[in-house]
């Protein structure tokens, strides 16, 4: 079989499993966060913090907990990192030095999991588990927490309710994350993946001696890593390590969890709004995007170059023989079009126009099909500017899903889109204006321009994967891409919640003739094109410097 043919079948394999589920879990996770009663472990973690979770909150009160909760979950990383050296399990470890420390903690609460440090070698149980772990589910939970909240904005009228945080925290981690994680890793250790506490040991003889590995929870991490859209790996080389990702199928496998529930809440919208046909539009966007990126993709990978691209099978440089050009391919796009940053491959070592898609699958806002709740409100603010634009063509009030779009709308859904792009632009500037910060790059000319402006990009989207060239370890960009995942994170959603409340008050506007489809074909052209051109007007300056001046080199 050619590796052009397995990595198409791989692709219709996926689309097959993930059109499967689609309905069943979208509808369970609808029922999930409509359901008024709760679990009786629920209750009891409702007891332990103190929460009422009948208790309906305004947007401001929503957000107040949201960002309560992470500031705690910063606060908490931070220490345990810190204390590391004094903690059982720790394998011999010191404690991580500060700025690595505020980065790591950041990192892993703002549901970006960016990592300037080699896993197997600083981190030791406690930290994995009891730190980066629990903030796998929590940070995943409250992406998705804000977007039914923003669901709720345009399925409600007359109310400045959004629902309670804590009830939407707690029910995403225990009927969402937890069990199907649980089947995830029983899954990953069937095929290979390690699960254990144990320390570290010599592995094998290799050329200039024996290594050195120790073991891990790396199944339970790596099942959430992927479900959640996080995508810190235990081992620095990440899903491309055969611990964490041993064959074929268990990385066709990973790529299926990445995808899931993103794609999925789109049929959890439909449920939510009363109408499936809404979310089958949102959904029809994402699949459009993600099915053109990925053979995008996979033409350019498999695009030779002469007789040694051809004897590879395609350019084989940076990607692990067990999974080939087609499934790094695959991976990639899934991985830099939601927020989860695991990389099978290394994006540094992908041609010049591979590596400039990437970015712009980052770039777009992570939207198709987005991180965990991420993506959905991300799309739903473009949806908006989308039906902004449709109004001003026809000269009407632009509506959507029964809600009138204003100015206060449209100036919170603008700050939405403006602000991650600012912090990328910005910040790759300032690196490479300053003396010290290029000389963290591997390479000179695009492909080091490129190294710097991939990590703003992925920092501030919340991505997490890397171009594998960039030195991150300084506390430049220790400090700035912290800064950056901060501001990606928590700024976008102050503009959705705003936004939430700013929906939910007002009346429904009754359906007209003039009224603008959007369950219709029509809208989800008119949508795809919005993002295509805002991320192109956007972007094209600072990628014809990168990416397309190496691609056309």
């Amino acid at each position: 079989m050619s590796p052009v043919l397995a990595g198409v079948l791989q692709l219709l394999a996926l689309i097959g499993v993930l059109a499967l589920v689609h309905i069943p879990f979208g509808t369970y996770m609808a029922r999930v966060y409509s359901f008024r009663k709760h679990l009786r472990a629920e209750r009891w973690i409702y007891r332990s913090i103190g929460a009422d979770p009948d208790t309906e909150m305004t947007w401001p009160a929503y957000l107040r907990a949201v960002l309560a909760f992470s500031a705690v979950g910063v606060l908490f990383l931070y220490l345990l990192q810190r204390l590391q050296g004094v903690l059982p399990g720790s394998l011999g470890f010191s404690s991580v030095d500060p700025a690595q420390s505020f980065n790591t903690a950041v990192s892993f609460v703002t549901n970006t999991n960016w990592q300037s440090y080699y896993g197997e070698q600083t981190m030791g149980h406690v930290v994995q588990t009891a730190g980066l772990a629990v903030q796998n589910f929590v940070s995943a939970a409250v992406g998705i927490a804000v977007a039914v909240a923003l669901v709720r904005g345009f399925a409600r009228s007359r109310t400045g309710e959004l629902g309670n945080f804590w009830a939407d925290l707690v029910r995403g981690v225990v009927r969402i994350l937890l069990p199907l994680s649980v089947v995830a890793a029983v899954v990953l250790v069937a095929c290979g993946a390690i699960q254990n506490f144990s320390g570290i040991h010599e592995v094998g003889q290799f050329v200039g001696g024996s290594r050195q590995w120790n073991g891990g929870a790396v199944a339970s991490q790596e099942a959430i890593k992927e479900l959640g859209t996080n995508g810190g790996g235990y081992f620095n080389a990440n899903s491309a390590h055969p611990f964490e990702n041993p064959t074929p199928f268990s990385n066709l496998f990973e790529i299926f969890l990445i995808l899931v529930i993103p794609f999925s809440l789109t049929r959890t919208f439909g449920v939510m709004v009363g109408s499936v046909k809404q979310g089958y539009a949102i959904l029809a966007t994402m699949v459009t995007i993600w099915i053109g990126f990925t053979v995008l993709m996979m033409a350019t990978e498999f695009h030779h170059h002469g007789p040694a691209f051809d004897l590879a099978g395609g350019a084989m440089e940076g990607k692990e023989t067990r999974f080939g050009v087609g499934a790094s391919s695959i991976f990639a796009v899934a991985t830099t079009l939601t927020s989860t940053g695991a990389v099978d491959s290394f994006h540094s070592s992908f041609t010049g126009l591979g590596g400039g898609i990437t970015m712009l699958g980052m770039q777009l806002g992570e939207i198709a099909p987005g991180g965990t709740g991420s993506g959905l409100y991300g799309m739903l603010i473009m949806a908006v500017i989308a039906v902004f634009v449709a109004g001003l063509m026809v000269g009407r009030t632009p509506e959507y899903l029964g809600k009138k779009i204003g100015g206060r709308e449209m100036k919170l859904a603008a700050c939405y889109i403006l602000i991650t792009p600012a912090l990328v632009l910005v910040l790759t500037a300032a690196s490479m204006a300053l003396p010290t910060p290029p000389h963290s790059t591997l390479n000179s000319g695009a492909h080091g321009f490129s190294e710097i402006l991939y990590a703003f990009t992925s920092a501030a989207n919340n991505n997490g994967s890397a171009f594998a060239g960039l030195n991150a370890n300084t506390d430049w960009f220790n400090t700035m891409t912290g800064l950056a995942m901060l501001l990606g994170r928590f700024l976008p959603m102050v503009f959705v919640l705003a936004l939430a409340g700013s929906l939910a008050g007002q009346r429904p506007v009754p359906v007209t003739a003039g009224t603008l489809r959007t369950e219709k074909p029509l809208f989800t052209g008119l949508l795809v094109g919005a993002i295509l051109i805002i991320t192109g007007l956007t972007y094209f300056p600072v990628l014809a410097l990168g990416p397309l001046a190496e691609g056309l080199a």
